[in-house]
């Protein structure tokens, strides 16, 4: 056993396994100099050797005795020191393990050590004259030699050896021989895996700013270079040139030797934004998203790690990028629900870590929306955010015109039922003649969204989940869109045997297509949802041939909704607008609100005029109505006043206790026995909501209970949940996920 005395320095150190605390580990004299705070080490525990993370150096240690640090994994200090304390922010605040929090800011690749990839690169190492005379003496002696040195004098200064084994058509062995007698030379060279390589681009230059955007710009810049922590909203109508303050508050940045973080909500806009800041910026930007490989995320998380990369656009996961000297962090569409990590611990919403971050920082932070959520907005009105507003659409574009059609007349007049009203159709005949184009919105995907026998009205559902199969058209099949679960269409019900009753209910984006095919012969349609979007790179090609005018009509789910820029969308169709005003969740209004308000916003923004054509069942209700009148302010008043009285956030902290586990009754008996510990704990300042099955109440065979604490002191909540967690062991097959702040009260 060795000795402490033994060491002049110890450090604590966060392994990544299930321990929820900081170990001390001895420093070996011949390591003092290289352990620093956010290096990778490895360590003995149990005789085993694992990975950690330095989080400080001390002189002492309470503990005896102490193991020695075994080496030093990477010389990088791989989580910074702003990082470390954000870190134990996100732990404290949603009562999350430090282990897992390491999880979420570190991507995979670099946890598992993934290499730069390498290439062989082939150079001459004589004159092209030697090279010629050597050619004409192997070309019938050797031809497969001779083959290669026909391409090595074509090639300027060097060439990959695949590269060259392709043109050449020929194997390693001719190459390796012309190697040996010092013909050729190879040397590796790292090949780069950004996805930004040989991406298309133009050059652009800054344009000139209308006066609100001039005054939003104005007041980020005073923060940029007072270098101090303020958070502004941008609260902007759709179109009105948001994405301009971002570019040219980024362009301050730079200037000041600062970094920035944007973040935007959809892989979806990753693909318009990229080609927007790549014209301005070039080659200094680095993306993040979920999409890339292990080796492109290794490589670009690599490139901001060492400076390389002063500009990072991602998705939730790039607010932990470590950008060298980061001054400025944008939050796009800030309301949007994508940016909260809901389904595992740690469940942070990304827009609330950014703020944050800033403010550990002393950085600007920009939130931008058309449509902010109930809670930034009700911040700016606190002071807490400084309020920027952009009423006017930039350039010479106009705000749409709006028209609501009751769907109940339009059933009277089809004498039944029909997805397109005749106000819709004549609309999407307009534009396509004048060589325009729509955007169909329908937030379901597939043909139907269930079958169901009418002799014994059972719905066909996924016996893995709670919830009815979708049918597929293309694949005629019927699918879970929660586990994946397929099965071939059925040509009896699968409860009561009986034969040719099953019928469909529901559409779905599939059918739109179709039954616009039908009606329109000649309409060219691109369809975007879950199921045309599986591979790598099919957002960039799909919306590229939309807005290269290769279809008339696009036909999308939530993807198509916010942020999308295409000059020749004069028409929008909402097909369904109250599709989600039903669920039982306290946000389904602001919902709502927001994606008819955002979809809507796609219409008419460059010099054509706009419109935009929304169906629903309830042409009364009074968020259909304000979202049609793009009418943010009556809508908060309204629905703040609906949260007040219901005590809902923004006026108090809500956290969900969501258990799972594939014993139905064990399940819900666990969720039962922590729910009555915690209450005897915080009866006094939170009130816990009864246990309940959660919206989905069984999926991928595992069942969920729920159940909800409101309050206003979320760290005596933590606390508390820290000490239920001591005492109150759950069963090792139930899983419990605390999610603060939750996004849905249903799900």
């Amino acid at each position: 056993m060795i000795d402490k005395k033994s060491f002049t320095k110890y450090a604590s150190v966060i392994l990544e396994v299930s321990i929820n605390k900081t170990l001390d580990y001895g420093i070996p004299s011949s390591l003092v100099a290289s352990t620093k705070p956010g290096v990778k080490v490895e360590v003995p525990l149990r005789g085993k050797p694992k990975r950690g993370y330095v989080l400080e150096i001390k002189d002492k240690t309470s503990f005896s005795p102490v193991l020695p640090i075994n080496k030093i994994v990477s010389d990088d200090i791989i989580i910074t020191e702003d990082l470390f304390r954000l870190a134990v922010w996100i732990s404290k605040y949603y009562c999350a393990p430090l282990w897992k929090v390491l999880k979420v800011l570190l991507p995979s690749s670099i946890r598992r050590d993934t290499k730069p990839k390498e290439q062989l690169y082939v150079t001459r190492r004589k004159s092209r004259d030697v090279l010629r005379e050597l050619c004409q003496q192997l070309r019938h002696k050797n031809p497969a030699q001779a083959a290669v040195l026909d391409v090595m004098l074509l090639t300027q200064g060097g060439i990959l050896l695949s590269e060259l084994l392709e043109k050449a058509q020929v194997s390693r062995s001719p190459v390796t021989s012309l190697e040996k007698q010092g013909i050729l030379a190879t040397d590796s060279t790292r090949v780069d895996r950004s996805p930004l390589v040989d991406a298309e681009y133009f050059k652009t230059k800054p344009k000139q700013l209308n006066k609100e955007q001039f005054q939003a710009l104005e007041n980020i810049c005073n923060s940029l270079e007072g270098g101090r922590y303020e958070t502004h909203m941008i609260y902007g109508v759709t179109g009105s040139g948001k994405t301009e303050v971002y570019l040219q508050a980024i362009d301050k940045a730079l200037s000041l030797g600062k970094g920035a973080i944007m973040l935007v909500p959809e892989i979806a806009l990753t693909t318009q934004t990229i080609e927007r800041f790549r014209s301005r910026f070039e080659g200094r930007i680095a993306i993040l998203h979920y999409r890339l490989s292990h080796g492109e995320r290794f490589d670009e998380w690599q490139r901001i790690l060492h400076g390389e990369a002063n500009i990072v656009i991602g998705a939730r996961s790039g607010v932990f990028s470590p950008v060298k000297n980061l001054g400025l962090l944008i939050v796009d569409e800030e309301h949007e629900q994508s940016y909260k990590q809901s389904d595992e611990s740690p469940c942070y919403h990304a827009r609330d870590v950014a703020v944050m971050r800033g403010a550990m920082l002393g950085a600007t932070v920009i939130l931008g929306s058309a449509t902010p959520s109930l809670e930034s907005y009700t911040n700016t009105l606190k002071g807490k955010y400084k309020l920027s507003t952009l009423l006017q659409r930039a350039d010479t574009a106009q705000r749409p015109s709006v028209t609501v059609v009751d769907m109940h007349h339009e059933f009277k007049k089809a004498q039944g039922f029909t997805i397109f009203s005749d106000a819709l159709l004549d609309a999407i005949k307009k534009r396509k003649d004048v060589g325009e184009q729509t955007i169909l919105f329908l937030n379901r995907r597939g043909y139907h969204t269930a079958m169901l026998c009418q002799s014994c009205n059972t719905v066909v559902s996924c016996p893995h989940c709670s919830v009815s199969l979708t049918y597929h058209r293309s694949s005629k099949t019927l699918t879970c869109h929660l586990c994946g679960f397929t099965i071939p269409l059925p040509q009896r019900c699968p409860s009561c045997n009986s034969y040719d009753t099953m019928k469909f209910r529901g559409i779905g984006t599939e059918q739109v297509e179709r039954a616009l095919h039908r009606v329109l012969s000649d309409v060219r349609t691109l369809r975007i949802d879950a199921d045309t979007t599986r591979h790598k790179g099919s957002h960039y090609r799909l919306f590229r041939s939309f807005a290269s005018g290769k279809a008339d009509v696009l036909i999308g789910t939530q993807m198509i909704a916010k942020g999308l820029h295409f000059p020749q969308v004069t028409l929008v169709g909402v097909l369904n607008s109250d599709l989600s005003l039903n669920i039982p969740d306290f946000r389904a209004s602001e919902s709502v609100f927001q994606l008819i308000t955002q979809v809507s916003g796609r219409s008419g923004r460059a010099s054509l005029p706009g419109e935009v054509i929304i169906q629903t069942h309830l042409p009364e209700s009074s968020v259909i109505k304000h979202a049609s009148q793009q009418d943010y302010t009556s809508f908060f008043q309204e629905e703040m006043s609906s949260r007040q009285a219901f005590d809902y956030p923004p006026f108090t902290h809500l956290a969900k206790f969501k258990f799972s586990g594939h014993n139905e009754q064990q399940t819900l008996r666990a969720a039962q026995q922590f729910h009555q510990t915690l209450n005897r704990q915080v009866v006094s300042r939170f009130t816990l909501n009864p246990v309940i099955a959660c919206g989905h109440a069984k999926v991928k065979d595992k069942y969920y209970f729920q159940f909800l604490a409101r309050g206003h002191d979320i760290y005596f909540l933590n606390r508390s949940v820290e000490n239920v967690q001591s005492t109150c062991r759950l069963p090792s097959k139930v899983r419990l996920t605390v999610d603060i702040d939750p996004i849905s009260t249903y799900f």
